[in-house]
């Protein structure tokens, strides 16, 4: 009589004195930092969801797919808020410091927007 693993087409591989059933793990998607901050967030504040992910085996594709989007978003938000607010390579190429102050703003609004709009939710 085969066993239910055996049954849905699944095999063992004898070690030893004992069979071990033969299975791998899905590959798992990188997460960026986007997507572990979110992990984090869900650890603490919502526990019954990410406990319905781990328990599911999405937790992974979740994340993934939030810090892909997480990141899509920053970018373009870096993007506009530097446009909106005039800084151009031409200020680079004339003054680095004051560039890199200006860019420091946008970064931090565009960061602190994508936490709160898809992060910490």
């Amino acid at each position: 009589m085969k066993s239910l693993f055996e049954q849905i087409g699944s095999t063992y591989t004898q070690v030893g004195d004992y069979l071990l059933p033969d299975v791998e793990l899905p590959e798992e998607k990188p997460i960026g930092v986007w997507g572990t901050r979110h992990h984090n967030y869900l650890r603490k504040a919502n526990r019954v969801f990410f406990s319905q992910l781990v328990i599911s085996g999405k937790m992974n594709d979740y994340l993934a797919d939030i810090d892909k989007q997480a990141e899509e978003m920053f970018s373009q938000l870096v993007k506009q808020l530097a446009e909106r607010d005039g800084i151009t390579e031409m200020l680079k190429a004339a003054d680095q410091m004051e560039w890199v102050r200006r860019m420091n703003i946008v970064r931090a609004k565009a960061t602190e927007i994508v936490n709160k709009e898809l992060i910490f939710v």
